[in-house]
């Protein structure tokens, strides 16, 4: 076992599973390898590279931890390392899948966001997977103009994937060595793993439930077979020493410059925290009541950020998950109600038939509590979907496109709210096939400077609904923000 030096993180060995472009294997392998690792006891730390969520959730079933993600669109290039030690700490080797091709990035900005610019962030080796089903020694081409294309980019080793015969084998591992790159698995084309896809991609794991555990088991199996475990751990060891510290929540709160609010301080003397049936409510340490912070969760709101519950427990928050297709009530006590993104258009029978829940929702925005809704939350806020009601706490309607929206937005907050004041620059990330008109109420949510001018969204009482999903590690000040609203409102 190859163990990671204790309150060292960034001597933790890593690896980064990349490809010459998107369709050819990576997240098999790179899921695979994890379950791989995981299965001969390794603490495995699993991180993906951009935006997506829901290759995380396959990473999380394969090693038992919190999949991250390592944005440098989202939160800066600096954050990049922070972010992943933090997820690192305590393990034997850290993982990271890429994205797309080894060198797509955010369109027009050069390596940004692109796994290369990633790797070379961490100083990792990286694993090239190249689909080899329509090639024979052309591939000594391909492998050669990726080692060479940036030389500050390592390719330690290559999987080819979709090889169909021992011949064709022999003749990609002859091609290859000219390059000098070694040969670090083998994956036949008939090894085929089923990971249903729909109209945004993998079917997430919270709804395929055993057929996901399965789904991994066999990648792991896969990976075991086909690749050498102990080159790619040796590979992985190979990584340069990281400087600096991981990143903390709480830290990250403390270093962040409050934002003002627009509501009434908290006060000099807070109340005696209210006592339940079982006994008096988690504290901060500075002894305020700790404001319940309800989470969306389940199948129809899977897509989360680890980091945005992290960051909101830190500002004094008790995060509590909920599933709107089965909970008919929100959590006890709930001051605040966070909805990320997921798949409601699948599920929105479901969610329309939970009426309870939907007023409950209603009825807590009309009292004018912070509620964060980003893509599926806003739709779950219209006031239809597909023509099937949901919370009507928008005065919007919501239906399926044709049309998939898609990329990085640069955006500017238009209008004063429980996340930011007006003016606030973040970056966000568009994911949807979906419509919802009107697109913007009477104060939007955001300007979107790229990749066109824009306004988006809503903002109305507490209420800050938008088709942008953001990662708050970039801005700690969101959650404070939120959470003093939710002990304020």
């Amino acid at each position: 076992m190859v163990t990671g030096a204790v309150g060292s993180v960034g001597s933790v060995p890593r690896l980064v599973v990349a490809a010459p472009a998107s369709g050819s294997g990576k997240t098999t392998v790179a899921t695979g390898l994890m379950a791989a690792l995981s299965a001969r006891g390794m603490a495995v730390s699993p991180h993906k590279v951009g935006p997506d969520y829901i290759d995380p959730g396959y990473h999380a079933l394969a090693t038992g931890r919190v999949g991250r993600n390592l944005d440098a669109y989202l939160c800066g290039a600096e954050l990049v390392a922070p972010l992943f030690a933090h997820g690192a700490r305590g393990c034997d080797i850290a993982v990271v899948e890429g994205v797309m091709g080894l060198f797509d990035g955010a369109s027009g900005e050069g390596e940004l966001a692109s796994t290369a610019q990633v790797a070379k962030l961490l100083r990792a080796p990286v694993v090239l997977v190249v689909d080899a089903s329509a090639q024979a020694r052309s591939v000594a081409a391909l492998v050669h103009g990726f080692v060479s294309f940036d030389p500050e980019v390592r390719v330690g080793g290559v999987i080819l994937n979709k090889v169909a015969s021992d011949r064709h084998e022999a003749v990609l591992r002859e091609a290859l060595e000219a390059t000098g790159v070694p040969v670090l698995g083998v994956l036949r084309r008939g090894a085929v793993v089923e990971t249903p896809s729909r109209h945004l991609g993998l079917v997430p794991v919270g709804e395929r439930a055993a057929d996901a555990v399965a789904a991994v088991e066999a990648m792991g199996a896969m990976v075991a077979e086909g690749c050498d475990l102990a080159g790619l751990v040796a590979l992985a060891c190979s990584a340069g020493s990281l400087a600096g510290a991981a990143w903390d929540a709480g830290d990250a709160l403390s270093s962040s410059h409050p934002p003002p609010l627009p509501f009434p301080s908290l006060g000099a003397a807070p109340p005696d925290p209210p006592v339940g049936p079982d006994g008096p409510r988690p504290q901060t340490p500075d002894g305020l009541e700790r404001a319940v912070v309800a989470l969306a969760g389940g199948a129809a709101f899977s897509f989360s950020y680890a980091e945005h519950a992290e960051l909101l427990t830190a500002a004094g928050a008790e995060v509590v998950t909920f599933d709107p297709l089965r909970d008919e009530e929100l959590p006890e006590g709930t001051a605040g109600l966070v909805i990320g993104g997921g798949f409601p258009e699948v599920y929105a029978a479901e969610l329309s038939a939970n009426e309870r829940l939907r007023k409950a929702v209603a009825a807590l925005a009309e009292r004018g509590a912070p509620v964060a809704a980003e893509c599926a939350g806003l739709l779950y806020l219209c006031r239809e979907l597909d023509g099937m009601p949901m919370c009507g706490v928008l005065d919007a309607s919501a239906r399926m496109s044709e049309r998939l929206t898609l990329g990085y937005r640069d955006a500017v907050a238009v209008s004063d709210s429980v996340l930011a004041v007006a003016g606030t620059r973040m970056r966000g990330h568009e994911f949807h096939r979906t419509v919802v008109e009107p697109g913007a109420g009477a104060s939007p949510a955001w300007g979107v400077r790229v990749p066109e001018r824009r306004i988006e969204g809503f903002v109305e009482g507490g209420v800050h609904a938008s088709y942008l999903h953001t990662h708050w590690a970039s801005a700690p000040g969101v959650a404070r923000r939120f959470v003093e609203r939710c002990r304020t409102s």
